[in-house]
């Protein structure tokens, strides 16, 4: 690559342009202050700074460049003053050469580290996408919203998880659950779920069935994908698993094993699903479900259900303050599930204050006229931790 093109390209660079030029600019400068300032001022030396600077601005092919202008700018000042062969010269322009190529092998040597660093990111990704995968913007008679904020800043998604498939019959199921631990370590034991998850919502006739076949994978894999190398603790998942059948005249279900009630919003009023019987979480003891342990509950046309985990409820204002999600929930108006999680996130964004200490994930699920089951994708923001199933961030 020519000079030329070398140039041409950087200047394209978001972190060129003026910018970029601002060492070649010191070269010519020092070179002619140097020249004009005669022998008794020596700026010369000063033109270390251009490679250094164009290091932090360009790749090391410019900043190769920029020393080697430096180089010959020294040089072409120690011949216009007449003492290109003295001491003092000769060793200002070994130590120039000697600096400049010095920082331009650290400059190579960090491009190398951010290039393996953009690879392992962009596999990591990669990897967390397929994991949690966006859920649908409608499924069956249901419209979806959805939030997701790890608590590390280098990942999409950590302990919490979400999904929805298509039972058997005409209805939609839907797991939310939250590994013990959070960000990265813990999604190992999140796919674990969501795998058996995907694999039994269709399988399993009921809902205590499916919730049987999550707590056995779970009870009988955690060991082999937790880590315990770091965290020799006990593993387990707290979850809500429901299903919502397709006519809005029949009665949903769900089945809580130690996860946080939803919240039930109808006419602008808030009701909080207890369990009448929760289970245990996942993981804890052997799984034994039987159909006392559904609880049942009716979702009419307009009414939305707010489904959560606990780093919702447990972030804290920089006061101490739990977040009063129901309470918040009422105040909001819920026109449809994008509006109200746009509030919601706007809301506890607020009330934290900075970056959520957990892992955080909200789902707003709202009953709408009977319609074809069909999956339509919703589409992903590209880099983020936040992702409302379109709402505004």
């Amino acid at each position: 690559m020519g000079a030329r093109r070398l140039w041409d390209h950087y200047l394209e660079h978001p972190a060129g342009g003026g910018l970029v030029a601002i060492p070649f600019v010191l070269i010519v400068t020092i070179a002619v202050l140097d020249i004009f300032t005669g022998r008794d001022v020596q700026l010369g030396p000063l033109l270390v700074i251009a490679p250094a600077l164009t290091a932090s601005l360009a790749g090391p092919r410019l900043t190769a460049l920029a020393g080697v202008l430096a180089v010959a700018a020294q040089v072409l000042i120690a011949a216009s003053l007449g003492g290109l062969t003295t001491t003092n010269r000769m060793a200002q322009i070994i130590a120039l050469t000697a600096l400049s190529a010095l920082v331009v092998f650290m400059r190579f040597v960090r491009e190398r580290r951010d290039r393996a660093l953009s690879r392992a990111r962009s596999v990591a990704e990669t990897a967390q996408r397929v994991l949690l995968r966006p859920p649908p913007r409608r499924i069956g008679s249901l419209q979806v919203a959805w939030l997701y904020m790890s608590a590390e800043d280098e990942a999409e998604i950590g302990g919490d998880l979400f999904a929805f498939a298509r039972a058997a019959h005409a209805a939609t199921r839907v797991v939310i659950g939250d590994v013990r631990g959070n960000g990265l370590a813990a999604i190992g034991e999140a796919s674990l779920a969501l795998g058996a998850f995907r694999e039994g919502a269709h399988r399993y006739a009921t809902l205590p069935e499916l919730v049987a076949a999550l707590g056995d994978s779970v009870s009988r894999n955690v060991e082999d994908v937790a880590d315990t190398e770091h965290d020799a603790g006990e593993h387990f998942i707290t979850c809500l698993v429901l299903e919502i059948p397709d006519d809005a005249l029949s009665v949903a279900e769900m089945i809580n094993c130690g996860h946080p009630p939803p919240l039930l919003v109808r006419d602008q009023q808030v009701t909080v699903l207890h369990a009448r019987q929760p289970l245990p979480p996942l993981g804890v003891v052997e799984p034994s479900v039987d159909d006392d342990h559904t609880d049942p509950f009716t979702l009419t046309c307009g009414d939305m259900l707010v489904l959560y985990t606990d780093g919702v409820i447990e972030a804290r204002s920089p006061s101490g303050a739990f977040y009063p999600l129901a309470e918040r929930v009422a105040s909001f108006p819920a026109t449809n599930p994008d509006t109200l999680l746009h509030h919601i996130h706007r809301d506890l964004l607020t009330h934290i204050g900075g970056h959520p200490a957990d892992d955080a994930a909200l789902l707003v699920i709202e009953r709408t006229p009977s319609r074809r089951p069909h999956l339509t994708p919703r589409p992903t923001d590209s880099r983020h931790q936040h992702h409302p199933g379109g709402a505004d961030t």
